[in-house]
């Protein structure tokens, strides 16, 4: 059998594919399909370079056809002021796990904001009180709004707090949300007095010190940290975990990556302490939030099975729907999906 081509989608082809309703009902089943123990363990590389560095990740899904996806995601934090690029740049491989071919070349930015902020959604409908009303949200790229559009899909969210180290950035974060979805977005200065006043708090920033203080948090709250994706990224004060719930995606890569790696070093924590894997409490093999009042933090990490049986849903969808082109990496002809 003869396959078609490697397609090849770039960022428009994705985010006209993809919503993120659809990436946290995918990334909610892949979590599941993981705390079910129906997966074999992702793997992921992480190298530094001059002012950034690059993550490789990547995992094997049996879905309707079994599926191999290994991600390059270049990060670095001073990318816009310097070369007006993005903070984050990649693609991704997917392949026929059967036979190895190499199905689709995809650009990685839009499956790694919506996939991200899925997982931050899905942890929070387990982790979060059902009736959170306010939320915080420190760091006003393109994760903040993803974020904020997936937790708005799932609670009665009323008000929103907006911070970010760059003022102009977060005024124009709370003027351009606030139209998009139709809730109270507010540019903050002084974010204590921002997370005093809130049930969920998300930070997505490239911080290396933390801002996040344990004594601003009241009883309750929901903390998904998502910044934290390389040993010298920090957002969270240590004691935050350590005295509260702490769910991880993955134990090993958030012991080595995450704000969990931050409280192991500063002899705080084990890994035995974790509570648990997201992907056991979504299998319901051990409880999520217990009680009203306490405290829970999400450590994100990012799981390359999200992006696995995303980036399987993005290639399924564009060849249904005849997008992108199609490239003989064997041979020489470079046609239009679809076309004989």
């Amino acid at each position: 059998m003869k396959e078609p081509g490697t397609l090849l989608l770039t960022r428009r082809d994705v985010a006209s594919l993809l919503t993120i309703e659809d990436c946290t009902t995918a990334v909610e089943r892949v979590f599941k399909m993981y705390g079910e123990g129906q997966t074999s363990p992702p793997g992921v590389l992480g190298v530094h370079a001059k002012d950034g560095g690059f993550h490789i990740k990547a995992g094997v899904l049996e879905l309707d056809r079994p599926y191999f996806a290994a991600k390059i995601n270049a990060n670095f934090p001073q990318n816009s002021k310097r070369f007006g690029l993005p903070l984050i740049q990649g693609v991704i491989v997917l392949s026929d796990a059967a036979n190895g071919y190499p199905l689709a070349l995809m650009d990685s930015i839009e499956i790694t904001i919506q996939r991200t902020g899925a997982a931050t959604a899905v942890a929070a409908k387990y982790l979060a009180r059902p009736d959170s009303e306010t939320l915080t949200i420190c760091g006003c790229g393109n994760q903040g709004r993803v974020s904020l559009k997936a937790l708005a899909n799932l609670f009665p969210i009323k008000t929103v707090f907006a911070y970010d180290s760059d003022a102009d950035q977060s005024q124009r974060f709370a003027r351009e949300t606030s139209e998009e979805i139709g809730i109270s977005v507010e540019a903050v200065d002084d974010i204590e007095t921002a997370i005093v006043r809130s049930d969920t708090v998300v930070t997505c920033t490239p911080a290396k010190e933390f801002f996040l203080k344990q004594e601003w948090i009241r009883p309750g709250t929901f903390i998904g940290a998502v910044g934290a994706d390389s040993e010298d990224k920090q957002e969270l004060e240590s004691t935050l975990l350590s005295q509260n719930h702490t769910v991880v995606d993955m134990v090993e890569q958030a012991a080595t990556i995450g704000e969990l790696h931050h409280a192991i070093e500063a002899n705080l924590m084990t890994k035995g302490d974790v509570h648990a894997e997201l992907g056991e409490v979504v299998a319901g093999r051990k409880p999520g939030r217990s009680s009203l009042d306490e405290i829970i933090i999400f450590d994100s990490t990012g799981m390359a099975l999200q992006d696995v049986i995303v980036a399987a849903a993005v290639y399924e969808r564009a060849v249904g729907n005849g997008l992108g082109q199609s490239v003989d990496f064997g041979g020489e002809n470079i046609n239009r999906a679809g076309a004989a």
